[in-house]
């Protein structure tokens, strides 16, 4: 991390328990070689090793499984977490972060136990395509046939109700789950999904200058050059100049969408788009609910096992998904 005197004279101060989350993860980094000159195998390899140990313990599941489910580019994996809700239970479909490029059902794994057994509800975690092997759209279209698949019947053997269903994710998954519902409320099934759970988006393909200086540079757990990286590799060089409201969905018309919440870190890069984004939901007519967090940080959900802030957060979003789904 910067130190104070490094720093802007305006940048808040990380709570305590995640500066050791932060100090940690800085830390098993600094035992390889830069990111950005890894093969993606290997950067992939070295990012689920490097979370293993934030992964670990956590609520025990009554019951665990994995399962595909056809879609039109291939079969798309799943993961199902009841903490014993009576069937058919409802669910929130999780969807992970890492860039669009990164991290996996594995690296989240204890976050959506953790969201099962506060909520009593289902998870059900998705491990989508990763870029840039599966550019945009593929992980969004298959995202979306996982829907019309619990509709259309595939809920009711994983003791699932497809009528209460809510969609959440962090960065690149919050991404992917305002432009599910984008799809979904354009063709012109709004309703299919009940609530939007939006853990530090990653909204839009640029970082302001102020939240780099503020959030990013060296020793932040995300800093803008790790952005520009992830969309070229998720939208490609054309993608990135010129992004579809599906892609950047700050750029979309948000009039129609589910209700939503926003969990934003007071001392992320990208905690400025998910203020723009909470204003434009609410200039469009959602039900949106935000929550900044004093002290944290981008991933800071990871930090659950030493962090209070994380532990707060996670039942915050829990609950408010509870009562989405109850409605």
């Amino acid at each position: 991390m910067s130190s104070k005197s490094d720093a802007p004279a305006d940048r808040p101060e990380l709570d305590r328990e995640i500066s050791i989350f932060v100090e940690r993860i800085s830390a098993a980094w600094a035992e390889h070689p830069p990111f950005e000159t890894l093969p993606i195998g290997e950067a992939r390899r070295l990012a689920e090793q490097i979370r293993v140990p934030w992964r670990e313990g956590g609520p025990t599941m009554a019951r665990t499984s994995d399962h595909f489910i056809p879609t039109l580019t291939g079969p798309l994996r799943i993961r199902l977490y009841d903490p014993g809700v009576e069937a058919p239970a409802p669910a929130l479909i999780y969807l992970h972060g890492g860039g669009f490029i990164l991290f996996s059902l594995d690296t989240h794994d204890r976050l959506m136990r953790e969201y099962a057994a506060a909520g009593a509800f289902a998870v059900l975690g998705v491990d989508y395509p990763l870029s840039p092997e599966a550019r945009y759209p593929k992980a969004l279209d298959q995202i979306v046939e996982l829907i019309d698949w619990l509709y259309g019947g595939g809920a009711e053997p994983l003791g699932i109700d497809p009528q209460r269903l809510a969609i959440g994710g962090d960065s690149a998954g919050g991404n992917l789950s305002v432009a599910t519902a984008l799809r979904l409320r354009d063709r012109g099934t709004p309703d299919r999904l009940k609530g939007l759970l939006l853990n530090y988006g990653a909204f839009a393909t640029q970082s302001s200058d102020e939240a780099e200086a503020r959030f990013g540079g060296p020793g932040a757990v995300l800093q803008r050059a790790e952005m520009d990286h992830y969309f070229a590799s998720y939208l490609g060089s054309e993608g990135t100049r010129f992004p579809e409201p599906y892609a950047a969905p700050l750029l979309a018309d948000l009039h129609g969408l589910p209700p939503a919440l926003l969990v934003i870190p007071e001392c992320d890069l990208l905690a400025e788009q998910s203020y723009a984004m909470a204003q434009r939901m609410e200039e469009a007519g959602v039900d949106v609910r935000w929550i900044v967090y004093p002290g944290a940080t981008h991933s800071f959900l990871e930090a659950m096992s030493v962090a209070q802030v994380a532990r707060r957060a996670i039942r915050d979003g829990a609950d408010w998904v509870k009562e989405m789904l109850a409605r």
